[in-house]
């Protein structure tokens, strides 16, 4: 596999790091640099983990990982997108969830990384290296997830309540089009 088929993979696995990292910037206050560098390592080091883990377990585990692969991507987006949605519902006072740390960024972490054990395993099946492929996966998802919390937290101050309503819907989203796309 040459270097640019590598390139686009990791870009387009580290899209959905992108997408989610501007859900959570749009959050506020507790979206600091030192959160997002946490969740760019979190995120990438999950996307090259899950690469590495997919590449080890072969084609033996594809089988059992696909049949249910997308609905564990769906349900735990769901269930973070539908927590920032209600809290963009609420009164501005309330209490509101950071993304950034502890269960969440560990759920948001394996979440977005799902789709990297797939390529990981599909890697196995093509009897290619892997440590290249994994370091560019984990750094493309890095990049961007530093690119898109940026982004978050520009367009959350700017619109506040209505942009953490659109990240809580953007992460329904992406589970609704990671369960399609498995289900068609």
């Amino acid at each position: 596999m040459s270097f640019w088929e590598i390139a686009l993979i990791a870009i387009g696995l580290a899209m959905d790091c992108f997408a989610v990292s501007i859900s959570a910037g749009t959050t506020g206050k507790n979206f600091t640099r030192k959160n997002l560098m946490l969740m760019a390592l979190c995120f990438g080091g999950f996307q090259m983990a899950m690469t590495l883990l997919g590449w080890l377990a072969g084609t033996s585990f594809k089988s059992f990982i696909s049949a249910f692969d997308h609905w564990i991507a769906f349900g735990l987006l769901a269930i973070i997108g539908g927590k920032m949605l209600k809290e963009g519902l609420e009164k501005e006072s309330e209490h509101h969830s950071d993304y950034t740390g502890g269960r969440a960024l560990l759920v948001l972490s394996f979440a977005t990384s799902i789709d990297a054990l797939a390529v990981g395993i599909s890697f196995s099946v093509l009897k290619s290296g892997m440590l290249v492929p994994a370091a560019m996966i984990g750094a493309a998802s890095f990049l961007f997830t530093l690119l898109g919390g940026g982004i978050g937290k520009k367009v959350g101050e700017m619109f506040g309540k209505k942009a953490e309503i659109a990240g809580g819907l953007v992460l329904i989203g992406i589970g609704i089009k990671v369960l399609v796309e498995h289900l068609i």
